[in-house]
């Protein structure tokens, strides 16, 4: 054996373990290996919402004031990066601000617990007001896939906007926007199993058609397809045609 005193001790112990010898066991690269891997894709939620004008609560006043359906408090903690225990606290802070509990007046609108999520109204007593600036002056007709989107409603109502997609196989999410500012549908509960928002006709509706009950309605509901025939049109994922 050589007695050169360069050669080290890892070099003369052929057992010796690589880890202790500080040597890598990660494999060698090809070249033009890492190019081909391309940048590292940065992650979407790599932000703080306390860092945005108005905080943790701006972030998620902005987010409800464009859903048009109750969201829940999982899907909001998911989208603002934060555990949902505090996005809980925070929805109970902005609706207790609302209310004019912490010094501010009563706003016009509220936040609430609907179903399963929450969602900005136009507060209660102002109720009124809104019914005047909504149904005043609208005398135009309905165009023809309101019409049929307000159909499926009257004769299989309480039902979802899923459920009225896969009857009338296009998107109905605009046309029962404009029915329900129009005053002819309301939401009448939430579905069961999916939690999807349940729509029915309105008294509104009743006086327009000038009818005392939907009793009076003419038989149509046997053209219909039953909404049992409909199940999973509520589910996440699920997708009907294009828009009405």
């Amino acid at each position: 054996m050589s007695d050169d005193p360069s050669i080290t001790d890892a070099a003369r112990a052929p057992d010796a373990d690589p880890l202790e010898a500080g040597a890598s066991t990660d494999p060698v690269p090809a070249e033009g290996e890492a190019a081909a891997a391309g940048p590292a894709v940065p992650d979407e939620l790599a932000f703080d919402v306390d860092e945005l004008p108005g905080g943790a609560l701006g972030a998620l006043e902005a987010v409800l004031m464009v859903a048009d359906e109750p969201v829940p408090a999982v899907r909001l903690a998911a989208v603002l990066a934060l555990p949902t225990t505090r996005v809980e606290e925070l929805l109970e802070e902005l609706a207790a601000d609302y209310r004019g509990e912490h010094g501010g007046r009563p706003r016009g609108y509220e936040l609430r617990r609907a179903g399963e999520g929450w969602r900005i109204y136009s507060a209660a007593p102002y109720a009124d007001v809104v019914g005047r600036f909504v149904l005043d002056g609208q005398t135009a007709r309905l165009t023809q896939a309101a019409l049929e989107t307000l159909a499926v409603v009257t004769y299989r109502q309480p039902v979802t906007r899923g459920q009225v997609s896969a009857v009338r196989g296009v998107n109905v999410d605009g046309v029962m926007r404009t029915l329900t500012a129009r005053g002819l549908v309301a939401e009448v509960g939430t579905e069961p199993t999916s939690g999807a928002l349940l729509y029915g006709t309105t008294g509104y509706f009743l006086e327009r058609m000038g009818l005392s009950s939907l009793d009076e309605l003419p038989p149509l509901a046997p053209y219909l397809p039953e909404i049992d025939a409909l199940e999973g049109v509520d589910e996440p994922g699920a997708t009907i045609g294009g828009p009405a």
